[in-house]
């Protein structure tokens, strides 16, 4: 049920006044409600199962495995970490400065909106917010409308288990959301597409809002013709079928040597039949494509590609569900190239060296993550070098949003801004810079008051005189 919009700019300025009110400082506070959502996760785990599989078709192990073991244990790790994080930090500054106390105070930046898409709806709402609620900040939780009975059910569990003077979820659509974005908030965290990030980021610049945007993009793989072809592609393919693709780090199209290609096929036909057996049409192992709408826009872009399709992936419009589909020998123009394609199809794109696949990447937007193949140190250090991607990953794929300690982010088309345990903690603290000078300094303060004699002018702009050591290139 959606959220009756004439409420929701009151929800905005309850939140806000409860953050004014300091409800939300105490360290010890912070960490019950972090407490709070890991049991929420825990124990209405069958309900969310169940949710996401009449939403989704979500495989029940999938479920515990990506969103709520995730949220289970990113919420108590943060909530153990957080005093560490929440530190006031005191820079090394010269010796004639440390009187004066220079200190970094972290500070929760307010009230936060942060809107998740459909695709993993739970770990992709509760990961902003574990670093809203460590930092101290209330949040508005806007899931997506393409969700139903999971966004219901967040609307019923979440008051349960968190303070609902400090956290509130919002329901529905177009209508709803524009009347978010209308409103004035200290951060917003949106995780989609670029078509809707611009609508975002127009809203946002009217109030100099500051946004983190974690979008997606065509994710490459490029297979060293070196390396273990059967390796690369049975990590290539598990990393497609989680969530039928439908994740912003699936590996989007492989880049392979011409020569290796059709090794590689035979390589993906044989894990696949090793993964589903009877194939993965009914398998309980395999999701379903998110939306009827969706399932027709990648069988469109399969229609019309003038690849070779090697592995022939069965579908079924009326259940949504699309098997992994190969297909081979695509190149410049295809439609499999055109989008992010977001679902279990992927398409081989043959080269006749590393540089080619290197300079077929950069011709195009910069990928969320970028999957390398390869044992050889020089040939992670080229593509290193010569690409740009919010992250790059070698010889595996997906598994890299397993590591809690390194930040998620992209980069251009990809978006920008960094989560994930203390980077989202970061992301919702404001760094407050103090100095606290001591009244005995200020016999060494009067050289800065005018005016100025000859000899206060030239201490005061030391500084341009500086030498600057020679360079050579």
């Amino acid at each position: 049920m959606a959220t009756p919009i004439s409420t929701i700019p009151k929800i905005r300025d309850a939140l806000r006044a409860t953050f004014r009110s300091g409800l939300t400082r105490p360290i010890a506070w912070r960490q019950h409600q972090l407490y709070q959502l890991a049991r929420m996760a825990q124990n209405e785990r069958e309900l969310i199962c169940d949710a996401l599989k009449k939403d989704l078709g979500k495989p029940k192990t999938e479920v515990l495995m990506a969103e709520v073991g995730c949220v289970i244990e990113r919420a108590v790790k943060s909530a153990e970490q957080l005093p560490v994080w929440a530190k006031a930090e005191y820079p090394e500054v010269a010796d004639w400065q440390k009187p004066w106390k220079p200190t970094l105070y972290k500070a929760p930046r307010g009230t936060a909106l942060i809107i998740s898409p459909w695709n993993y709806p739970m770990i992709l709402t509760f990961q902003p917010l574990i670093g809203a609620i460590a930092a101290g900040c209330t949040a508005v939780l806007k899931p997506s409308e393409l969700v139903p009975t999971f966004s219901q059910l967040l609307d019923e569990i979440v008051p349960k288990y968190l303070d609902p003077n400090v956290y509130r979820v919002v329901n529905g659509a177009v209508p709803e959301t524009s009347k978010l974005l209308e409103l004035q908030w200290d951060h917003i965290f949106y995780t989609g597409n670029g078509r809707v990030a611009r609508i975002i980021a127009s809203a946002a610049a009217k109030h100099l809002t500051p946004l983190t945007l974690e979008l997606g993009g065509k994710s490459p793989v490029i297979i060293d013709s070196a390396y273990d072809i059967d390796l690369a592609a049975k990590r290539i393919l598990w990393g497609k079928c989680n969530n039928a693709g439908q994740i912003c780090v699936a590996p989007d199209y492989v880049l392979v040597q011409r020569d290796k290609q059709d090794e590689l096929i035979k390589a993906f036909q044989k894990h696949y039949d090793s993964f589903f057996p009877n194939g993965a049409l009914d398998s309980p192992l395999f999701g379903s494509i998110g939306s009827d709408l969706h399932h027709k826009r990648i069988t469109s872009l399969l229609s019309r590609t003038k690849g070779e399709v090697v592995l022939k992936g069965r579908s079924d419009a009326a259940r949504r569900r699309l098997e992994p589909t190969i297909v081979k020998n695509v190149s410049e123009g295809d439609s499999l190239l055109e989008e992010e394609i977001f679902g279990p199809v992927l398409p081989i794109v043959p080269v006749d060296s590393l540089k080619q696949a290197v300079d077929f990447v950069n011709a195009r937007s910069h990928p969320l993550v970028l999957y390398v193949f390869s044992d050889n140190e020089n040939v992670k250090q080229q593509v290193v070098s010569e690409t740009q991607s919010g992250g790059i990953v070698f010889n595996d794929t997906f598994q890299q949003v397993a590591v809690h300690e390194l930040p998620f982010a992209g980069v251009g088309e990809s978006g920008y801004g960094y989560q994930v345990m203390k980077h989202t903690y970061d992301t919702f603290t404001q760094l407050r810079s103090s100095i606290d000078m001591p009244r005995e300094a200020e016999p060494y303060l009067a050289i800065r008051y005018p005016p100025h004699s000859e000899e206060a002018v030239q201490a005061l702009t030391a500084a341009v005189h500086t030498p600057i050591p020679s360079s050579r290139l």
